[in-house]
């Protein structure tokens, strides 16, 4: 089976997200659009309907989604409604199946901020940690309050993905005060030659040992 993202066709998550839906029922791409953001999941993927027309057409350019029929309402334009074809249900599955049990390597740009923080002097890093955990609070509480919202019109199947955000933002909570508490006593494994560094200009000698360690 091949990795997320690896030797398919399509990677945007929102063609998944096509396929799955068309699953239940043939629809229209306003349909599809509506149907995700009313079921939440705008919390998880980013739909607008230009992106989603372009999307419905690549699945049809490769045979997973077939025209199933054309509807005309009144003085409304024609509505194209889509279904899924059994070369779009295999790869959904595939595709889903490899999503689900594959860890991928996603690279958040957050990680990115922290292995290359060493740059800014440790201050300047303590205070901008602490202004992203006063948002983060806020961002987790809110969406703590907008997942128990949604709790009271739709089953917990339908807000796994929403429930496991707030999980994983309340955990950078988390782990954000306790680097902070490192941070602001000094105990952080590291900090006073990186303080050195930026106080002096000098490398540390613990830093230059650290750098002929990886060239040998």
């Amino acid at each position: 089976m091949p990795g997320p993202g690896r030797g398919r066709k399509l990677g945007n998550p929102l063609a998944l997200a096509v396929l799955v839906l068309l699953t239940e029922r043939p629809m229209h791409p306003y349909d599809i659009a509506q149907t995700l953001r009313r079921r939440g999941k705008d919390a998880s993927l980013k739909i607008n309907y230009g992106s989603l027309y372009t999307v419905v057409q690549n699945l049809q350019k490769h045979g997973f989604v077939a025209v199933e029929d054309v509807r005309r309402e009144g003085n409304r334009p024609e509505r194209t409604v889509f279904g899924i074809t059994d070369a779009g249900r295999e790869e959904m599955i595939a595709w889903l199946s490899d999503l689900l049990a594959v860890p991928a390597r996603e690279y958040p740009i957050f990680e990115t901020a922290l292995s290359l923080m060493g740059v800014l002097h440790p201050d300047d890093v303590t205070a901008l940690l602490e202004e992203r955990l006063t948002a983060l609070e806020v961002q987790a509480a809110a969406a703590r309050g907008g997942l128990q919202k949604l709790t009271e019109k739709l089953p917990r199947l339908f807000l796994v993905e929403i429930e496991y955000q707030v999980h994983m933002a309340e955990a950078q909570v988390t782990w954000l005060r306790g680097l902070l508490a490192e941070l602001h006593d000094g105990t952080l494994d590291g900090v006073q030659a990186w303080r050195h560094f930026h106080e002096t200009g000098e490398v540390p000698p613990e830093f230059k040992d650290l750098e002929q360690q990886e060239m040998s």
